[in-house]
């Protein structure tokens, strides 16, 4: 019997949600106890519970910005858009009726990372204004600069690797290919 024609399409989009949700399990693992204690200490006035918040939205969203510039293919930062709100929606860190303002919280953060890692010019390069935008996420005052601000880099910038390492390993990395070849047809189905 020869296989229905909606199989294939159907098994390739379960494939994907599954990728998508396994980069997504790794976003929304906890920060290190660590770094959430360093940020409260530095930034967030003593508030552990602000400083993980702020790291669980930093590590999410520039996964978020990791899949929208290193996927190899369009549907990846959708796919992983749609698992983010998917896991928002059940996150067991969040109550029911705060969920709408963790959405627009995470949604704020990932525009001005977004900005941050997009904006040329200055004397103040992207790996920067990153680690002074969890600065500032993380702290009612305004100063970034000094002390913390070379932990917030080097965190930041480890998110973001985190996350493309996440990518190529779920959804592997770009090779050499035939001309002829999509990048999203190159990796094998898990």
């Amino acid at each position: 019997m020869p296989a229905l024609p909606f199989i294939g399409p159907m098994l390739e989009r379960r494939r994907r949600r599954r990728q998508a949700g396994a980069v997504v399990a790794r976003l929304f693992s906890e920060p290190h106890e660590a770094d959430v204690r360093w940020l409260a200490d530095a930034a967030a006035g003593g508030d552990v519970d602000h400083a993980r918040w702020e790291l669980r939205y930093a590590r999410r969203a520039l996964g978020l910005i990791a899949a929208q510039r290193d996927a190899l293919d369009d549907r990846t930062a959708s796919e992983i858009a749609a698992a983010i709100a998917a896991a928002f929606a059940i996150d067991p860190h969040v109550s029911p009726e705060r969920r709408p303002l963790a959405e627009r919280q995470f949604n704020d953060r990932v525009s001005t990372y977004r900005e941050a890692l997009q904006s040329r010019g200055g004397t103040i390069g992207p790996a920067d204004k990153l680690g002074r935008m969890l600065l500032a996420f993380a702290s009612d005052s305004v100063r970034t600069a000094g002390s913390p601000l070379a932990r917030a880099i080097e965190l930041m910038d480890a998110y973001l690797g985190e996350a493309s390492a996440s990518l190529r390993e779920v959804y592997g990395g770009a090779t050499a290919l035939p001309d002829d070849v999509k990048p999203s047809a190159s990796v094998a189905p898990r």
